[in-house]
């Protein structure tokens, strides 16, 4: 695996390490936060006050791409991120993510500044998503998606999965440094796959790429705890020190300050 991933003008140690993407949702329909920073001066506050709590990527989405979300037309979504893109990386120098499937977003998204594409099917979808990042040189999340759960070798055709995401990656021309692997959680899988995929994140080193693990107040949490989305928070504290544990270099997270303390944590028992 690669040791240094550059992101934007940032380069990310990744050896022994996990970083935190914030979540910022320009949607008036998130499962979590809909509707909150869907103002560009709501999004820039919660912008700062993640980076203040220890975010290293903000990753903005103006799509729900929650289980029955409501579909939006390109131009919609463009003119719900580009704003914030632009907004934060004028005043902010971090890293900025576009959460999208769509070739068309993901222009608006690389011209108005995005780093970093990060595609819930993993350029399966839409396949001017993996052309675009590779012009524009930028790093790309791909994430593990099926359209059903219906799996031979749960574990093997996960992985075989992944592998096709990586070819569709490297044949568009962008580099193995730019690439960074998402398991999947509540996409594509049963709850039991979901809560295997966090136990078993580690066959992904297979693949040799750092691996993003995305659970944030995830349905997986709330159907364990039986608990709404605004208090699913001790139950993603534990799949970040899970991640840890199984050597993700990065989370993606909306409770910044919580994650952050959580990981300091792990790392440094881990490291005795």
């Amino acid at each position: 695996m690669t040791k240094i991933m550059k992101i934007g003008k940032r380069e990310f140690d990744l050896k022994g390490h996990c970083y935190i993407m914030g979540i910022l949702n320009v949607t008036p329909d998130s499962f979590s936060d809909g509707g909150k920073f869907n103002t560009i001066e709501n999004a820039l506050r919660h912008a700062e006050e993640m980076i203040n709590e220890g975010a290293d990527i903000i990753d903005i989405g103006g799509e729900s791409t929650r289980p029955g979300h409501q579909v939006i037309t390109d131009e919609e979504e463009i003119a719900r991120v580009t704003p914030a893109i632009e907004a934060v990386k004028k005043n902010f120098d971090v890293p900025v993510s576009i959460d999208t499937y769509k070739g068309a977003v993901t222009l608006a998204a690389l011209q108005a500044g995005a780093d970093l594409v990060n595609d819930i099917w993993g350029f399966k979808h839409d396949p001017k998503v993996a052309q675009y990042t590779a012009k524009y040189n930028a790093a790309c999340c791909l994430m593990h998606n099926r359209n059903e759960a219906l799996y031979k070798d749960f574990q093997n055709d996960f992985l075989m999965d992944m592998q096709e995401c990586v070819n569709i990656a490297q044949n568009a021309g962008i580099a193995d440094d730019k690439i960074m692997l998402d398991p999947g959680v509540g996409f594509g899988k049963t709850y039991e796959m979901n809560l295997e995929i966090i136990n078993h994140m580690e066959i992904m080193h297979k693949l040799g790429y750092p691996i993003l693990l995305g659970t944030s107040r995830k349905s997986v949490i709330g159907l364990t705890l039986d608990l709404p989305t605004d208090q699913r928070v001790e139950g993603t504290l534990v799949t970040t020190v899970m991640a840890v544990i199984k050597g993700s270099s990065f989370v993606r997270v909306h409770d910044i300050k919580e994650n952050y303390r959580t990981i300091k944590m792990t790392e440094a028992i881990l490291s005795r």
